[in-house]
């Protein structure tokens, strides 16, 4: 296992630096369950678990953890990618060897250990590599209910995270945080119960954007078009006459 090695004053640098570049690259951040979200971490330690669609999932847990959460984030990376991304342990990633039974373990006890206080929390990408969002079933794997199992004083939060193209040149993201349940003590059903939490919030943005209606997931920053691309657009609409 790849301990994590958290520096505050690297984290408070590239925390900055994501923001930056989710905010150039995306028009909005929908979320929602975040109030909910803020008050539970004043008073257990959380463990989430979503689903992983992208490279960018990272930088958009970050801006989440640090920035509007303000919580002592954790997360699990696959060992391979943090020897290659070294600066992640620095912002508190930690490694495990996918294929390695006992580093699983040690790293399991490693999160379970961290859960012990409010204001922690733990994020666990329960698939351990990128998937479609439509895939189903999503493929977790067991390794979240056993943290979830042995870190008794932590409470479940299942999180779904998509990237949606809509009548706007730039892509926007929308995260949906699920209402929280207290951890099965038997694994293979508490993986079953994670995963199917997670495939329903990633329902419920589905069908908010299918029906349009995305009220229930507030926008974190939502950036105006820009006025030279309307200006632009306006005269081809003239040229095209």
């Amino acid at each position: 296992m790849i301990p994590p090695r958290k520096s505050a004053v690297f984290t408070r640098w590239f925390v900055g630096d994501a923001h930056r570049r989710i905010r150039r690259t995306f028009g909005s951040m929908h979320v929602r369950g975040i109030e909910e979200m803020v008050r539970l971490a004043a008073e257990r330690p959380i463990l989430v678990v979503s689903n992983h669609t992208a490279w960018w999932d990272p930088l958009v847990i970050l801006e989440l953890c640090v920035r509007v959460l303000r919580v002592d984030a954790y997360a699990m990376m696959d060992a391979k990618n943090l020897r290659r991304l070294p600066f992640f342990a620095k912002v508190g990633a930690f490694g495990v060897d996918l294929e390695d039974a006992r580093d699983g373990a040690l790293a399991m006890r490693f999160a379970a250990k961290l859960l012990d206080r409010p204001g922690r929390l733990v994020w666990i990408f329960a698939q351990g590599r990128e998937v479609p969002t439509t895939a189903r079933p999503l493929g977790f794997r067991r390794g979240s209910a056993e943290i979830a199992r042995v870190a008794r004083h932590a409470v479940v939060v299942p999180v779904a995270i998509r990237y949606e193209h809509g009548s706007r040149p730039d892509p926007s993201i929308y995260v949906s945080f699920g209402p929280p349940f207290e951890a099965n003590r038997n694994v293979v059903d508490g993986s079953s119960e994670q995963e199917a939490a997670v495939i329903r919030e990633l329902d419920r943005i589905d069908r908010a954007i299918v029906a349009g209606d995305t009220s229930e997931l507030v926008p974190l920053y939502e950036r105006k078009p820009s006025c030279v691309m309307n200006a632009a657009e306006r005269a081809l609409a003239w040229l095209a006459r």
